[in-house]
């Protein structure tokens, strides 16, 4: 006959077995969804571009940030975490990327929105490379699931440019 400690340790190992092989199954079958998000970003101001006085450039936006993101949401989603950001070259760098808004979508409910601000984030240059400057919005999104690991992606937007001259 079996202790009653070799009974439980059974048990125990028994669930905790089980338990590990359901969240395999669960973050496999997050592999099986193909989202499909769409957004959509318009500058509909440029509210002021300035030099500062360290010499950099300096950028505030009005903005239209549309998204649906409904489609990254599974059984398995925690939640989702989007920003939007500015892409552009420079001579120093290849790839110069500005975080100007963010955002944490905790349910499909909330994954389809509209917003109208400006900015969250400061948009600064180090230096003076942003006058008449083409960039890139790209909206990024991170999947947080519940068991698993996350996965990323972003949708890029092109064509906005900056002014000539300081405002």
């Amino acid at each position: 006959m079996h202790s009653f400690g070799y009974r439980a340790n059974a048990l125990l190992t028994f669930a905790l077995t089980i338990l590990a092989l359901m969240c395999a199954m669960a973050s496999f079958s997050d592999n099986l969804n193909h989202p499909t998000p769409t957004a959509q970003v318009q500058v509909l101001n440029i509210n002021w571009f300035q030099k500062q006085p360290n010499g950099n450039d300096e950028v505030s936006m009005t903005l239209n940030i549309s998204a649906d993101l409904q489609s990254l949401f599974t059984w398995n989603t925690k939640q989702v975490f989007v920003f939007l950001a500015a892409e552009y070259e420079t001579p120093k760098n290849s790839l110069n990327q500005i975080s100007l808004w963010d955002g944490i979508i905790p349910a499909k409910d909330n994954a389809k929105f509209w917003i109208h601000t400006s900015n969250k984030y400061r948009f600064i240059d180090q230096g003076s490379n942003l006058r008449g400057k083409e960039f890139n919005l790209t909206l990024h999104w991170h999947v947080m699931p519940k068991t698993g690991k996350m996965f990323a992606d972003k949708i890029v937007m092109s064509g906005y440019s900056l002014p000539e001259e300081y405002r």
